[in-house]
């Protein structure tokens, strides 16, 4: 794998539609095999969020979490936590409250904070995007400019490569998210509705790296970034 990837994403709680983390703990051994991070904290859906007021309080306890889970693995300070925003298009004041309220409370505890988010438009809503709806509200109710740092999905092909490991991958400006830092361009599974157009995964719909079949089940999701260490979370560099 180190052969072909320079980092792996690491979460800090369950992952999206898992009970357990079965990355927890394993911090050193993934920094020994020498790949840097993408460390990502599983945020909340609309539907637990309630109100303002509950979402604010859970992004604030939630960025606590994902602070002190950090810190437990070891990561050091100023290691970008990226909070997982599942749901796309423009975001609701419930939503938005949860966000920079986890990105304050993540800011304090001495991280730097991103969010992995959609970087396709969204027909249903106006054609907005929601890393630009997310960068373009950030400054309110904040005592300071809130710094995010930004992972945009965008599977489509194109401007997605599709499941593709070329020697030079594409950078992350290249995803239609001209800021972003991170650029995620292959889902496993195939998004059968946003990457239609792309023929190059496998026939099960996964996307498997080189030298890895079906049958072992190691299907990946792939991201091009403008660091070996995109989170910044490595001990030692290589």
């Amino acid at each position: 794998m180190r052969q072909t990837f320079s980092y792996a994403g690491f979460w800090l709680n369950n992952p999206p539609g898992m009970s357990s983390n079965s990355w927890a703990g394993h911090r050193a051994a993934v920094e020994a095999a020498r790949f840097g991070f993408l460390v990502l904290f599983n945020g909340r859906l609309y539907a637990e969020l309630k109100t303002v007021t509950h979402a604010t309080q859970l992004g604030r306890s939630d960025a606590q979490a994902a602070a002190v889970a950090a810190q437990r693995e070891g990561f050091p300070r100023a290691t970008i936590i990226f909070l997982d925003q599942e749901q796309g298009g423009r975001m609701l004041p419930e939503q938005k409250a949860y966000i920079y309220a986890w990105v304050d409370g993540v800011t304090v505890a001495g991280f730097r904070a991103g969010v992995y988010c959609s970087g396709i438009p969204s027909k249903d809503d106006g054609n907005v995007v929601t890393a630009v709806d997310i960068r373009e509200h950030a400054g309110e109710g904040a005592r300071a400019t809130r710094q995010i740092v930004y992972w945009a999905i965008n599977d489509a092909c194109p401007p997605s490569p599709g499941c593709a490991f070329p020697p030079h991958p594409p950078m992350p400006a290249q995803s239609g998210v001209d800021f972003a830092e991170v650029w995620q361009f292959a889902q496993s599974p195939r998004r059968k509705d946003i990457a239609a157009h792309c023929t190059n995964y496998s026939r099960d719909g996964n996307c498997y790296t080189p030298g890895v079949t079906a049958s072992q089940g190691l299907h990946v999701d792939l991201n091009t970034a403008t660091s070996s260490d995109p989170s910044h979370g490595r001990s030692h560099q290589f």
